[in-house]
């Protein structure tokens, strides 16, 4: 008797859930980083609105290429620094890289001017919580999960705070804190570190020197983000370290692709897209085969 219930009451559900109004679109929160982080992104978030999503945006107003939309809504908060400031402290970073390359990633995290932008970066959380009426905004309003890019880590935070599920879109994330939150197997005999530019094939010397590597991340990565895991455990009233911002992740969203990447494996909630990793690129001009004879034949003669 109960088979043949359960047969008559399963195709029922199914039309249930297939029938227009009892699929709902969700409310997302999205925490982005701005600069070349946010073209990728606000094509996903377009495409989320779409589809129906309700979007709301919470950055920083001093910011690089965020311009406003109808689509979806923009929140912003104060910053203690302006756009000019901004921009040269990235000058100074900048040309310390181009100087100095071939740098370990934590000699590249500790440099002064690494350090004096990414004060820059860490402030963010702080400002956004400083705002009491966005905050209360974003309390009154029942998010079902939040968008997030983890560079500055204050999605991590917000996600963490409101104790809502959160999607992670990222190319990749500093240190060691990828493989610790996501639990992913990663030994240093076998997957180069980060910058280190060592093949998957690693030669007896650079193994000892991918595991340096690996116990300098250890031992210093933290230091880099020492003010934001304060700022997390004043504002949570308990200690908190990257570990416990990193696994509260959900989903997380590679814009890589498994082929390009170090052989390693990767849990279930780690997902590969890529392809969306820059703006979409315009068509080549049409050269003529004339034309790239004429100009194969002079390189050859050059």
């Amino acid at each position: 008797m109960a088979p043949a219930m359960l047969t008559g009451f399963l195709p029922l559900c199914v039309c249930l859930l297939l029938t227009p109004g009892f699929a709902e679109a969700g409310k997302l929160l999205v925490v982005p980083m701005h600069g070349s982080h946010w073209f990728t992104m606000r094509s996903v978030v377009e495409k989320l609105v779409h589809r129906g999503h309700e979007v709301v945006v919470v950055m920083p107003e001093v910011s690089w290429h965020v311009g406003k939309s109808f689509n979806f809504t923009m929140k912003t908060y104060s910053t203690f620094y302006t756009l000019e400031d901004l921009n040269q402290q990235f000058r100074i970073f900048s040309d310390a890289q181009w100087k100095d390359q071939g740098q370990s990633i934590v000699s590249v995290l500790l440099s002064p001017p690494t350090g004096r932008l990414f004060e820059y970066y860490f402030s963010h959380c702080r400002s956004l919580f400083n705002d009491t009426k966005l905050v209360k905004y974003l309390e009154e309003n029942s998010f079902d999960a939040v968008f997030l890019d983890p560079f500055d880590m204050c999605g991590l935070i917000v996600a963490k705070y409101f104790s809502l599920p959160s999607v992670v879109f990222t190319r990749g994330v500093f240190c060691h804190y990828f493989e610790e939150g996501t639990q992913c197997p990663s030994p240093p005999s076998y997957v180069p570190r980060i910058l280190s530019a060592f093949p998957d094939a690693m030669t007896f010397g650079e193994r000892v020197w991918n595991h340096i590597f690996h116990l300098e991340e250890h031992l210093l990565c933290h230091y880099f983000i020492k003010n934001v895991l304060e700022f997390a455990s004043e504002l949570l009233h308990k200690t908190v370290t990257a570990y416990d911002l990193f696994s509260h992740t959900s989903i997380w969203l590679l814009r890589s692709d498994f082929v390009v990447e170090y052989p390693k494996p990767v849990m279930p909630n780690v997902i590969f897209i890529g392809g969306i990793n820059c703006h979409q690129g315009k068509p080549l001009s049409k050269v003529s085969h004339l034309s790239f004879s004429i100009l194969r034949t002079s390189w050859l003669w050059t």
